[in-house]
C-alpha cells in the first residue's frame, strides 16, 4: 500500500528540485523523494551505528535572524548545553541571514539530539552536522601540541 502525503515548498526550492530530479534521470518527483528519504534513513541508521560513545561534530547552518525570536532561542540553547560547546562562529551573509558553525563535544546521542532541535528551529535552513566518533586518548609522547595529553 502506498502512503501519500502533501508538502508546502517555495517555488525556487520546487524548481531547483526539479532540475535534480530531471538531472538524476527521474521519472517522477515521487521516486526522487522516496530515494531521498532512502538516503537520509540509511545515512541516519549508520551514523547512529558509528557514533556510540563520544564524538566531535561540527554543526552549520544559515539563519534569518529576523525571524521571531530566532536568534534568541538558538542562543539559548547554545548556553543550555555550554558543556558540549567547544567552539562558534557566527557569519552575516547579508542583511538578513547569518550562518554559524558550532564545533561540539559530547555524548553521541546528546549532540545528536542537540543538532537535530537546532536544525529544526523555524527560520533555520541549510541545517547540517557531522558528527565524528572519539578515539580513546592515548599517550601521544612528545606529540601533544602544547597541551596535556588526557582529556579533562
Amino acid at each position: 500500500m502506498i502512503e501519500r502525503f502533501t508538502i508546502s515548498i517555495d517555488p525556487e526550492l520546487m524548481a531547483a528540485f526539479d532540475a535534480f530530479i530531471t538531472q538524476k534521470g527521474y521519472e517522477n518527483r515521487s521516486e526522487a523523494v522516496r530515494d531521498l528519504i532512502r538516503e537520509e534513513l540509511s545515512a541516519q541508521r549508520l551514523e547512529e551505528a558509528e557514533s556510540a560513545g563520544q564524538v566531535v561534530a561540527c554543526l552549520s547552518y544559515v539563519y534569518n535572524h529576523d525571524e521571531r525570536r530566532l536568534a534568541s532561542r538558538l542562543v539559548d540553547a547554545q548556553h543550555r548545553l555550554h558543556h558540549m560547546s567547544r567552539a562558534t562562529m557566527h557569519v552575516h551573509l547579508d542583511s538578513h541571514e547569518c550562518m554559524e558553525v558550532m564545533i561540539l563535544e559530547g555524548a553521541a546521542a546528546e549532540v545528536r539530539r542537540f543538532a537535530d532541535d537546532v536544525i529544526a528551529e523555524r527560520g533555520v535552513r541549510h541545517g547540517q552536522a557531522n558528527l565524528v566518533p572519539l578515539r580513546p586518548v592515548r599517550d601521544h609522547g612528545s606529540h601533544t601540541h602544547g597541551e596535556p595529553a588526557a582529556r579533562p
